[in-house]
């Protein structure tokens, strides 16, 4: 019961990423931009057909579709799996439930627009970030919090000899 409790947190954060795509989708329009923080942070629509930062979109739509689907269902198998196995960790259930959230909101987006929502968009200086979501967000801080975890497992599964 415990473990269906955590699935809280998938879905919390699979709610966040899709109420905050709608809200900018009613907001703006595409490349239009607000500043929140003028010269540091913008809320500019976009619409990512291709893979992390735009790659892939030399390929034709029906086989980003493809590629997408297959890797997305290997993902949410794979991640799925180990957040609900009951030797996992709290920690590593909390990463595994961000990016599994995250992944959906991106999914979703894919199944159903052919593209993801972005619009998170930092300036620093001169050097732009690239535009970006609240699933994105989920997916990198849950895949530190993943690492960090298993950074630290390793360690205390190789003590280091004393001086």
């Amino acid at each position: 019961m415990r473990r269906l409790c955590w699935l809280l947190l998938p879905v919390s954060a699979l709610v966040a990423d899709l109420g905050s795509k709608a809200w900018v989708l009613r907001t703006i329009g595409e490349g239009e931009s607000l500043p929140v923080i003028k010269g540091f942070f913008y809320l500019t629509l976009g619409f990512n057909r291709g893979a992390i930062f735009g790659s892939l979109t030399w390929l034709p739509a029906s086989a980003r579709y493809l590629l997408f689907a297959l890797a997305g269902l290997a993902a949410l198998i794979y991640f799925g799996r180990l957040f609900l196995a009951k030797e996992t960790s709290a920690w590593e259930r909390l990463a595994l439930g961000l990016i599994l959230g995250g992944a959906l909101g991106n999914g979703i987006d894919r199944l159903y627009r052919g593209a993801v929502v972005d619009f998170l968009d930092f300036v620093f200086g001169t050097w732009h970030y690239w535009t970006f979501n609240l699933a994105d967000s989920f997916i990198l801080v849950g895949a530190i919090l993943y690492a960090l975890r298993m950074i630290l497992a390793s360690k205390g599964d190789h003590p280091t000899p004393a001086t």
